[in-house]
């Protein structure tokens, strides 16, 4: 049985006439799901009976079951959340700005990043667009609101299941759905170069953020393996094509470790590697993960410092479900057995 939630709404019009059904039924089964929040077809109550057994019998509509909720004190809510194969993670976190749920692409995650819980487990297999947007409509049935952001920033590179995300995409950008708008939206990678370029011609001009994590192809070859694959050089050259073409600035995500990564010398090299792209750094503490040994950095101020002094666009991220499993893939590794935290 398909997904309701894999279409845009024009999608689900030509669905609904594949079926011989009313074009302007998709618009009102639409509002329901997206607008009203009404997910079960009997509640439907401008369909008829026939259609209402028609799309229960063709589409399923059901949320994702919530296998475990964390509610930190700051009010980040983390979701241990249940497919038929397998659990992914998703968390709301709370912002001046609004409320903003960090989605989850694939089940698993093969980049190996050393510092990171998402790859104590490997990717068994991406997810479908409707299961990303699913893990919006469940939190939103949960705390009974609509999120406001969104960042694919969760377990799983989202260039390594490029299609899918972009669907997602697509899906809670529909004006008559979800309506997220593409400046409220933000995908994460860890350096996939040539999606990068082809991500540069995607129509949604959402927020770009790249994994860096280190100034040298040295010290990102023993954080990152991807790096080996898609070098600092490379991914300059692609991080510069993608500003060129849509003339967006871009987000350097570096989280800082304790006498790996975080030398002032290392922040020199940076502001040099950086120097004349129009990117800002958003510096992130680091969730201490037990498995992987490492500590968050004491230099995190200093570092900033360096940079802004060097007139590097810096930002320090604050902390989020800290006194929760916050850092991604910790609560799932322990539902796993992989995490002895």
């Amino acid at each position: 049985m398909q997904s309701i939630y894999q279409y845009t709404l024009s999608q689900l019009q030509n669905t609904f006439i594949e079926l011989g059904l009313k074009k302007f039924r998709a618009d009102q089964v639409y509002e329901w799901l997206y607008r009203k929040d009404v997910f079960d077809y009997e509640l439907m109550t401008n369909l008829s009976i026939d259609l209402r057994n028609t799309l229960s019998l063709t589409f399923d509509n059901t949320l994702l079951e919530i296998e475990e909720r964390q509610i930190s004190s700051d009010g980040t809510r983390k979701y241990l959340l249940k497919l038929e194969d397998g659990y992914i993670e998703t968390v709301l976190m709370i912002h001046p700005y609004g409320k903003s749920l960090c989605v989850t692409s694939q089940l698993g995650c093969n980049m190996g990043c050393t510092f990171c819980a998402s790859g104590l487990l490997k990717k068994q297999r991406d997810l479908t667009a409707d299961e990303m947007v699913r893990q919006i409509l469940t939190v939103n049935h949960d705390i009974n609101e609509h999120v406001s952001h969104v960042v694919v920033m969760g377990t799983g590179e989202p260039f390594d299941n490029y299609e899918n995300v972009t669907q997602f995409l697509r899906v809670i950008n529909d004006a008559k759905g979800l309506a997220i708008g593409a400046r409220h939206i933000t995908v994460s990678t860890c350096g996939l170069t040539d999606k990068i370029r082809e991500y540069a011609h995607f129509p949604l001009q959402t927020n770009l953020a790249i994994s860096l994590h280190a100034p040298n192809d040295e010290l990102r070859n023993q954080l990152m393996p991807v790096n080996k694959s898609n070098n600092l050089d490379t991914l300059r050259e692609a991080i510069r094509y993608y500003i060129d073409a849509t003339n967006r600035r871009v987000t350097l995500e570096y989280i800082l470790l304790e006498n790996v990564n975080d030398d002032l010398k290392y922040a020199r090299q940076l502001a040099h590697y950086l120097r004349g792209l129009n990117v800002y750094v958003n510096l992130i503490p680091y969730n201490t993960v037990d498995e992987n040994g490492y500590h968050q950095s004491k230099n995190i101020q200093k570092f900033k410092d360096e940079l802004l002094k060097l007139k590097i666009n810096a930002t320090l991220r604050k902390e989020h479900g800290t006194d929760i499993d916050g850092a991604c893939g910790q609560l799932r590794a322990k539902k796993e057995g992989i995490s002895h935290s």
